[in-house]
C-alpha cells in the first residue's frame, strides 16, 4: 500500500499501479513518465557506442549490478521498476512491461524475443471500457535460461537455475531446478538427479 493509502488518504494512480490495483494507465504522471523513458530507450536502441549504452542503462532503469549487457532493441513501459542482477545477458527484442516490478537475478540469460508482460487487464470488459488495468511482478531468480520467443506473464516467479524452453507461454509459478516448456509451460525435468548423474560420470 502506498503512503496516501496507509494513513487513510486517497492512493495515486502509480502506487494504487505498484500495488496490484485497478489502476487508470492514462494518468497524467504514469504518461509524462512513460514519454520520459521512451526518449531514453529511444536514444539507447540508436546508440552504437557500448560504453555509452552501459551508462543509459544506469539512467534508465530501477537496478543494474555489474556485467549486464541487453541488446537493442529493448523496450520498456517505465524503467524504474526493472531491477538486473550480476551477469545478466538479454538478447535481441526484449521487451519488458514493467508496471510492477520485473526483477531478473544473478547469471540469467535470455535470449532473442522474450516478451516479459507485468501489466494486464481485466476480463469484464465493463471495467476495461473505464481504461482501468492491473500489474503484478515478476521474478526470475539465479541461474536461469529463458528460451527464445518465450512469454512470461504477470505475477510469474520462475526458481533458481531453472530452464524454460523456446517458445514458451508461462502463466503460473515455476520451481527451482527444473526445465520447463510448452503453452501453458510445464515442467518436464527436475535437473537435481541429472545434475548428480553428471557429476558421477565425470568421476
Amino acid at each position: 500500500m502506498g503512503v496516501g493509502g496507509f494513513f487513510g488518504g486517497k492512493m495515486s494512480e502509480k502506487e494504487k499501479m505498484l500495488a496490484g490495483q485497478l489502476y487508470n494507465h492514462y494518468d497524467k504522471q504514469l504518461t509524462i513518465e512513460r514519454k520520459e523513458i521512451a526518449e531514453k530507450v529511444y536514444i539507447y536502441n540508436n546508440t552504437r557506442d557500448l560504453d555509452k549504452q552501459q551508462e543509459l542503462l544506469s539512467t534508465m532503469l530501477g537496478k543494474v549490478g555489474n556485467n549486464v549487457e541487453i541488446k537493442v532493441p529493448f523496450m520498456c513501459d517505465y524503467g524504474y521498476n526493472i531491477e538486473m542482477g550480476e551477469n545478466v545477458f538479454i538478447n535481441y527484442n526484449c521487451t519488458m512491461l514493467d508496471c510492477n516490478k520485473i526483477k531478473i537475478g544473478n547469471n540469467v540469460l535470455i535470449v532473442p524475443n522474450v516478451q516479459f508482460y507485468a501489466a494486464t487487464h481485466p476480463v469484464e470488459y465493463q471495467i476495461r471500457l473505464q481504461e482501468l488495468e492491473m500489474a503484478y511482478p515478476i521474478i526470475i531468480e539465479d541461474n536461469v535460461w529463458i528460451g527464445g520467443g518465450t512469454i512470461i506473464c504477470p505475477g510469474v516467479k520462475i526458481g533458481r537455475n531453472t530452464v524454460i524452453g523456446a517458445g514458451s507461454v508461462v502463466v503460473k509459478d515455476i520451481p527451482a531446478n527444473c526445465v520447463a516448456v510448452g503453452n501453458p509451460c510445464r515442467v518436464i525435468k527436475h535437473l537435481e538427479e541429472e545434475v548428480r548423474t553428471m557429476r558421477i560420470s565425470y568421476v
